[in-house]
């Protein structure tokens, strides 16, 4: 792992099932994985029948790892920072991810730029992320990620 990319790494399958479950059921076509890292979640995304997906990672390591380990992603991996590439799909797609803390806001916001075509995001944010993306007016976590994420 490296501490400077605010990584952690998926593990349990059971959570890996869970976010795969929670994922299908809004139906989609075009999938994003965001830091897919070692591949725990992209091993049951993977299998969705009649998707396009892709997935984006940082860390060039990972990225040989994941090419690799799912040689039939081949031309899907994409190199780089979500804050920085281009939108990944054209027309509506869905976000998927084990998001790392330190840029998790940044993450969201990202996503809102692209809300026009992003019709769900289901993913797994530390719990502080959470609670300031669920609060409430009034809440004292309670700020602009609230605001622009609930409107989203």
């Amino acid at each position: 792992m490296k501490k400077s990319l605010g990584q952690h790494f998926l593990r349990d399958e059971n959570i890996c099932r869970k976010i795969t479950e929670a994922l299908q059921q809004y139906p989609f076509t075009q999938l994003l994985e965001v830091g897919p890292g070692a591949g725990a979640l992209t091993r049951f995304l993977v299998e969705i029948g009649g998707i396009q997906f892709r997935a984006v990672e940082l860390d060039e390591e990972k990225v040989t790892y994941l090419h690799d380990r799912f040689p039939e992603l081949k031309g899907s991996i994409i190199h780089g920072s979500i804050l920085e590439i281009d939108k990944p799909f054209q027309g509506p797609f869905t976000v998927v991810g084990n998001f790392p803390y330190n840029i998790s806001t940044q993450i969201l916001f990202r996503i809102l730029e692209w809300k026009e075509n992003v019709e769900t995001v289901v993913g797994m944010f530390q719990k502080e992320v959470a609670q300031r993306v669920a609060a409430k007016e009034g809440n004292k976590v309670y700020g602009v990620t609230s605001v622009l994420v609930q409107a989203f």
